[in-house]
């Protein structure tokens, strides 16, 4: 993308999800059956190494670390700190955890060559800007046959738990000025396969799942957004108070054809990939 800074991006994305870091956790519960169906992906056996990228509060990676056992080794990584901080103080005993924490950019690993078993990424390699670079970086702490298991969001028109939001967000105020990376760059057909196999890697499994999403109200959908999207939420952060406040209305007309008689429902798809070196 001409005239994009993936450093400054990189910085947004990184203090967006700092500062979510807690109510992101806190939102956990709506999130498990992704989480659920990444880890039976994955396959974590008794005693394997495994790095999880982009692990938010290190949810996916405790739970890893429950199927490595002692004998095993779980890294939960970051580019935000706050994110790992919180998940490390929500571990009940990380004495006896077999877990590691390490803030780092996805893109320039600071790990040796062939070091690990597994790489877990859910939701987040839509995200790096050189997802091309990331996916070489884990190829390489990949041991020979080391497996990668990644979920990312499906094609906009079936996402509308983030759709919705962008398109609020786009009728009120101006479009960037350098375009930011596409969350749904890798939900068409194909295309997390054709990555994962120009990076080098054998895909074993690519199916797809959906998420259920359902909310009381619209200020509960668009706070479920916000908690989701790190650099969308700083960047709305910044705004004044007054112009934050009006998409509360632009959401509730959003939302309204989604309503039932109960619940907003905004049930969304996933792609999930289980790749090898």
């Amino acid at each position: 993308m001409s005239g994009f800074d993936a450093g400054r991006f990189k910085a947004n994305e990184r203090a967006g999800f700092n500062r979510i870091a807690e109510r992101y956790r806190d939102g956990a519960a709506s999130r498990v059956a992704l989480q659920s169906a990444l880890l039976a992906l994955a396959a974590p056996a008794a005693g394997e190494r495994v790095l999880d990228l982009a692990s938010g509060p290190c949810l996916l990676a405790a739970d890893a670390a429950g199927r490595v056992g002692p004998g095993g080794l779980v890294v939960a990584s970051d580019i935000a700190e706050a994110m790992l901080s919180v998940g490390r103080a929500g571990l009940l005993d990380t004495a006896r955890t077999p877990m590691a924490f390490c803030a780092a950019d996805a893109e320039h690993l600071p790990f040796a060559d062939a070091c690990f078993d597994l790489v877990t990424l859910g939701l987040g390699l839509f995200v790096l800007p050189d997802a091309e670079r990331a996916l070489g970086e884990i190829r390489r702490v990949l041991v020979p046959g080391g497996r990668l298991a990644v979920s990312v969001w499906g094609p906009r028109e079936h996402v509308p738990l983030i759709a919705h939001a962008q398109d609020c967000i786009a009728r009120l105020l101006p479009p960037p000025k350098v375009p930011r990376p596409s969350v749904f760059r890798l939900g068409r057909p194909g295309a997390l396969h054709d990555l994962l196999a120009g990076a080098g890697f054998d895909v074993d499994r690519s199916e797809d799942m959906t998420l259920r999403c359902r909310f009381d109200t619209p200020d509960a959908y668009w706070q479920a957004f916000l908690d989701l999207a790190g650099g969308a939420a700083e960047s709305i952060a910044r705004l004044p108070a007054a112009r934050q406040a009006q998409f509360a209305c632009e959401v509730a007309h959003e939302l309204a054809a989604c309503r039932t008689a109960e619940h907003y429902v905004a049930d969304s798809r996933i792609v999930l990939a289980l790749a090898r070196r």
